[in-house]
């Protein structure tokens, strides 16, 4: 396979696929209406329905690249978003979260933890030989309590960190696993840590799911004094 080709992203193949089939299912398209407008009706009929299929599957290639977008890749371990936190008042902190490649997104967590879930896409057989690379995408920022008990009575917090998109390429993949057998793997993982004053933490991730590096003495610390 070409380099330029193994360098392009899932979602950019995808969409060059659906261009060309909307080209083609264009072609088709006034080809039909120009063998209706001379009266050949049967192979006139024929051209509509390949295009309408064309177009289908363009329709649907389009798709799949839209919700590929919201995943990000991954090749090896690395460092997808960044947490600060500062304690607003006991068990209760604001956390700015840095994406990569996003701006800054401010929250406020409770708890004596914080913790954050992603979902993980690993392909295999044809999809490997294409050159996707195991994709992520996350989902979910939360706060936790040390003890069960309060965890059960304390006020929670949780909130999403992506939207999604109308089609979703996980859910299908999940569900049609039978006639769509691309999908190495389908799971989520999660990871938490003890929140501190001052804390600073890297959200690494991996093909083997999420990890937590503490980037300062006051993480350091809170991980340190964790129970």
């Amino acid at each position: 396979m070409p380099a330029w080709i193994a360098a392009l992203s899932p979602d950019t193949v995808m969409v060059a696929i659906a261009g060309v089939g909307g080209v083609i299912a264009l072609s088709l398209l006034i080809e039909a209406v120009r063998r209706l407008r001379d009266w050949q009706i049967r192979s006139g009929i024929a051209f509509l329905a390949i295009a309408a299929v064309v177009a289908g599957l363009g329709t649907a290639v389009a798709l799949l690249a839209a919700s590929l977008h919201t995943y990000s890749r991954l090749t090896a371990e690395q460092e997808a978003a960044r947490a600060v936190f500062r304690e607003l008042s006991p068990k209760r902190f604001e956390l700015i979260l840095v994406l990569k490649d996003e701006p800054a997104r401010r929250y406020e967590i409770r708890g004596d933890e914080w913790q954050i879930d992603a979902r993980v896409l690993k392909w295999k057989g044809l999809a490997t030989t294409l050159g996707l690379d195991t994709l992520y995408r996350f989902e979910r920022l939360a706060g936790r309590y040390a003890d069960t008990a309060q965890e059960k009575t304390a006020p929670r917090t949780v909130h999403a960190l992506s939207s999604g998109a109308g089609f979703d390429l996980w859910t299908l993949l999940k569900n049609q696993q039978r006639w769509l057998p691309l999908a190495d793997a389908l799971y989520g993982s999660a990871a938490y840590a003890p929140m501190g004053d001052g804390a600073q933490y890297a959200v690494n991730v991996s093909t083997t799911g999420l990890l937590l590096r503490p980037l300062n003495d006051a993480a350091k610390k809170a991980l340190g004094g964790w129970k």
